[in-house]
């Protein structure tokens, strides 16, 4: 079978959780013995198209506006173009190269239109894998009035990226249920995990970061990925605190986002020295930060309405990481973790107790068996191989609604 993978951000020059999600989904289709293709944007490159290959992974990028360091406008105007440049750089790709099955991912919603056009071009069938609610989740935390005119341009866009897709394929089974309630659509929907290789970095001295870091001997409580709003890194920050008296604790948050000077501000006021702040870092380094590492942190903010599964869990399942952090209230989550015991999720808010769990993981008989679990959890509910399959076989056979909703 030839499939089709799009996303807005790739490797080899993306951090994020979701191309390297999308690149090991890509890597087990080959291995099963299919073809594969992926389109991104990328606004770096000189040609309207070019070609490469990783890992057998064929990977065309074309030419687009720049998302990151501008205005919101900018980013607004270029990611709303998304489907119109993808179709006048690869049209003639397009015509030439047939696929059969189209698999893209949120969170971007400005895919929409692209995938009905190469729908029609090619009698294919589409994957949704959503991942996150956008601009749900903008309207939730006040960034976004839902009724501006703003968030029913993005309501617009999001109704047409749903409409694409003859399957969608959400994180939890709560996130099923919310959508079901707010998208009245006949759809397939279902739901499909986040997934990962599970395979962890071997080649590893485990002690490059700690010896550069300083903290040899030290419980390290690591958090990597986006610092934004959504996230509430000051949740952590606020852990942190609680646990400065507990001299054997530190905590190393990795990532970038808008609440990074929010962290860099708050560490100073507090007086922290538990806690080491760090840019941004490219996959195989934070491989290895995962391997040396101790305690995987999650956090996201009180104020979601949806139940988001952060990928970076993936990460810390695989390299056996026990898993602690809050969550949302209603987020399953919450029960997913504590049904295979791979860690401690609290409700955001509940300070005292994150702090009482984190105080239980600086014991290692404690950490070692939890984090067993938590490589158990990856390997049943979580593998890549899993959810290739998952997605494929809804296109053996025709699709039986699983949430048929009046309109």
């Amino acid at each position: 079978m030839k499939i089709l993978l799009i996303i807005d951000d790739y490797l080899p020059s993306s951090e994020k959780v979701s191309p390297k999600m999308m690149h090991e989904l890509a890597c087990e289709y080959i291995k099963q013995g299919h073809q594969v293709g992926v389109i991104t944007p990328n606004s770096d490159i000189n040609t309207g198209v070019d070609v490469l290959k990783i890992d057998g992974v064929k990977i065309y990028r074309y030419k687009a506006g720049r998302v990151k360091n501008v205005s919101r406008l900018t980013r607004a105007i270029n990611e709303t173009l998304l489907s119109y440049y993808a179709w006048k750089h690869l049209k003639a790709i397009f015509k030439k190269e047939r696929y059969e099955v189209i698999v893209y991912i949120s969170p971007s919603i400005f895919f929409g239109p692209l995938v009905y056009k190469l729908k029609r071009l090619w009698n294919a069938k589409s994957y949704l894998v959503l991942r996150d609610f956008f601009p749900q989740w903008v309207i939730d935390n006040g960034l976004l009035r839902k009724h501006s005119p703003v968030a029913y341009y993005f309501k617009l866009f999001e109704r047409i990226n749903y409409s694409a897709a003859d399957v969608i394929g959400v994180m939890s089974f709560n996130n099923l249920e919310w959508f079901g309630k707010y998208y009245r659509k006949n759809k397939y929907m279902e739901v499909l995990y986040n997934w990962s290789s599970i395979n962890p970095v071997v080649n590893c001295t485990r002690e490059k970061y700690r010896k550069s870091l300083g903290l040899n001997g030290k419980v390290v409580y690591f958090y990597g990925g986006n610092m934004g709003h959504a996230q509430d890194m000051m949740n952590l920050v606020r852990l942190a605190n609680h646990m400065r008296e507990k001299t054997e604790a530190h905590f190393v948050f990795v990532g970038s986002g808008d609440e990074v000077n929010l962290v860099k501000n708050a560490i100073l006021h507090y007086g922290l020295k538990n806690i080491t702040l760090l840019p941004s870092v490219n996959q195989e380094e934070y491989k290895e930060m995962l391997l040396e590492f101790d305690v995987g942190l999650i956090t996201l903010h009180k104020s979601h309405k949806t139940h988001n599964f952060p990928g970076k869990i993936l990460g810390y399942m695989a390299n056996k990481m026990p898993i602690l952090g809050s969550v949302n209230l209603g987020n399953d989550l919450k029960d997913v973790i504590e049904e295979f015991n791979a860690g401690y999720i609290c409700i955001n808010g509940e300070d005292d107790l994150l702090a009482r769990k984190a105080e239980k993981l600086l014991d290692k008989d404690c950490r070692v068996r939890i984090g067993i679990n938590a490589r158990k959890l990856i390997t049943d509910k979580f593998s890549v191989n899993k959810a290739s399959i998952q997605i494929l076989e809804k296109f053996d056979r025709p699709c039986k609604v699983s949430s048929k909703l009046a309109e």
